[in-house]
């Protein structure tokens, strides 16, 4: 890996295992630890950095001096993006989905003042971005640019995502994790054992293409996984007071942060499968806390 990666990574934090004691837990007999992805880095924490990680060796690999990614306004995946860049010394351009905010969100705030060149573009020119998978893909990029695609959801991200399976140094039963774009689900698939379930929960409407996106990440035929889709409150980064209020009580007692777009539906989710019982008796889970809290400040 490029020095000044490992450079980086040597003042993160431990992304620890937490057990959950919780009565509620207790009374349906189930083990739940969460994965805290979140105490990796302040603001390059969770599957943002092991999504980059090893796009960002390639990218410098091959001289890029620019990288040039696609968000909305509170992404996580570009706010990561915004601070790598500086750190590294890289130019960051971000394609922004819909009209420049007055004033900026504190997300894009934040890139802005790290460098990143913001760049607005119309919902159906944004979703013709998707399109261009590979880092060569996007028309128009010059020498020394590298494109990274949507969340970073390339084949090097699941080479990242598969550490975090090698951290996990307890026996469990499934593994848990929220979707965007489905990659971190699709390294977690393709790294753990056939025997363990992963399981992950939509944080969008309407996220039946989540099924074939992640089908083509994979690996080879896994029969170990499934996308729930009925905890998105409404959409991407819409939430009701049912989840506020499930979050705040998990806070209290556990005193681990969570954010309402991603990690909090999908503990909420979890402890609604858990109440139907979806779960057998005695099932050890690992729930992975995937950071982006900075983006708890749209809800302010």
């Amino acid at each position: 890996m490029h020095p000044e990666l490992i450079k980086l990574e040597q003042t993160f934090g431990l992304s620890a295992l937490s057990k959950i004691d919780d009565p509620f837990l207790e009374n349906h007999d189930i083990n739940l630890w969460i994965k805290r992805d979140d105490l990796l880095h302040p603001v390059i924490s969770g599957n943002k950095w092991r999504k980059l990680k090893y796009s960002l060796d390639e990218a410098l690999s091959l001289g890029t001096d620019t990288i040039i990614s696609m968000g909305g306004a509170y992404s996580n995946h570009l706010h990561a993006l915004a601070y790598v860049g500086r750190i590294l010394g890289l130019n960051t351009i971000g394609i922004i989905r819909g009209e420049r905010p007055v004033p900026l969100t504190p997300t894009l705030l934040d890139m802005e003042n790290w460098g990143m060149e913001l760049r607005f573009v119309s919902r159906p020119d944004y979703r013709h971005y998707r399109n261009y998978k590979h880092w060569q893909d996007l028309p128009g990029l010059k020498p020394h640019q590298y494109w990274l695609p949507e969340g970073g959801a390339t084949s090097l991200a699941l080479k990242g995502i598969a550490e975090l399976v090698d951290e996990i140094d307890i026996p469990y039963d499934t593994l848990c994790v929220t979707c965007g774009t489905g990659a971190t689900l699709a390294g977690l698939i393709n790294a753990v054992s056939g025997k363990i379930s992963v399981l992950g929960f939509a944080a969008l409407k309407n996220a039946g293409f989540l099924q074939s996106d992640v089908q083509s990440l994979l690996s080879g035929e896994f029969h170990n996984w499934e996308i729930f889709q009925d905890y998105h409150f409404g959409g991407f980064a819409k939430l009701n007071p049912t989840l506020v209020s499930f979050m705040a009580a998990f806070e209290q007692k556990t005193l681990i942060p969570l954010e309402p777009v991603y990690t909090g539906k999908m503990l909420y989710g979890l402890y609604d499968l858990i109440a139907k019982g979806y779960f057998k008796p005695g099932q050890r889970i690992v729930a992975v806390h995937t950071g982006g809290l900075q983006g708890k400040r749209g809800y302010a």
